[in-house]
């Protein structure tokens, strides 16, 4: 629940809540659901905007107080007035954003959806990428090291231990987690190798793992499992939220 009097809770909770939106808009049993998501998700654009003027406006009057890690006063004051500029710029930017969601939330206005697809319809739905798994927050963590220490084509080969061939496409197909593209978000990154394609964000904490079967390859000799610093990854297809630290926990520099 939101407290209205602290920013770091309440910015906390909304990115868990983004987390499992993103995970949860995945699939919608009910298409009809999407057009109450893209509402409220209208209304959150206009409040991340207002956030955004708010943060530049208090970089700028609280200034006078920036230091760099170095004590340098100067400098200290220069990055808080780049961060406000920056700050005001993405509300620019979210203004467009908005307009084009606004548009799209019109259209799925005049949608009805039916339970039963026309037999008229000559649309072919061409759903060829296979989730082999998906993992965020700690559970993605090892493997984002991996990346890290080892490249990508080792982490595709550790994370297609998740892969049981035709089983794992079966369970992909009646959880409808089945895309006709890689689902990528605007700063995932993608790497190809073989029949898998590899997402990764190490700024969200997420890695997914896609298979197309229509590529006649047999899958990749799997990788020895790496021993876990924190804890073995598991496969994250059930959604866990994920663990943060104390939200009342500073998060940034103070003196």
């Amino acid at each position: 629940m939101p407290t209205y009097d602290n920013s770091t809770i309440d910015a906390a909770e909304a990115s868990d809540a983004l987390r499992g939106l993103a995970h949860a808009s995945r699939v919608f049993d009910q298409p009809a659901e999407m057009y109450g998501v893209i509402g409220d998700l209208s209304s959150a654009m206009r409040s991340l905007h207002q956030v955004l003027d708010q943060l530049a406006t208090n970089h700028e009057n609280r200034a006078a107080c920036a230091f760099n890690d170095d004590g340098n006063h100067d400098a200290g004051v220069q990055d808080a007035l780049t961060a406000a500029d920056e700050l005001r710029q993405a509300a620019r930017l979210l203004d467009q954003s908005y307009d084009r969601l606004a548009t799209g939330f019109v259209a799925a206005g005049r949608i009805a959806w039916h339970h039963d697809p026309s037999p008229e319809t000559h649309t072919t739905m061409n759903r060829t990428w296979i989730s082999v798994v998906f993992l965020q927050g700690d559970d993605a963590d090892e493997v984002l090291d991996l990346i890290d220490t080892h490249g990508t084509q080792t982490a595709v080969e550790y994370l297609s231990n998740w892969d049981y061939g035709e089983e794992t496409t079966s369970a992909a197909i009646a959880n409808q987690s089945t895309y006709d593209a890689i689902p990528a978000g605007t700063l995932d990154k993608v790497a190809e190798h073989g029949i898998y394609t590899l997402t990764y964000n190490p700024f969200m904490g997420h890695v997914g793992l896609f298979r197309h079967p229509d590529v006649g390859e047999e899958p990749a000799t799997p990788a020895p499992k790496p021993a876990p610093r924190r804890q073995a990854v598991r496969d994250a297809s059930g959604y866990q939220p994920v663990r943060r630290p104390d939200a009342t926990q500073s998060r940034g520099l103070g003196l």
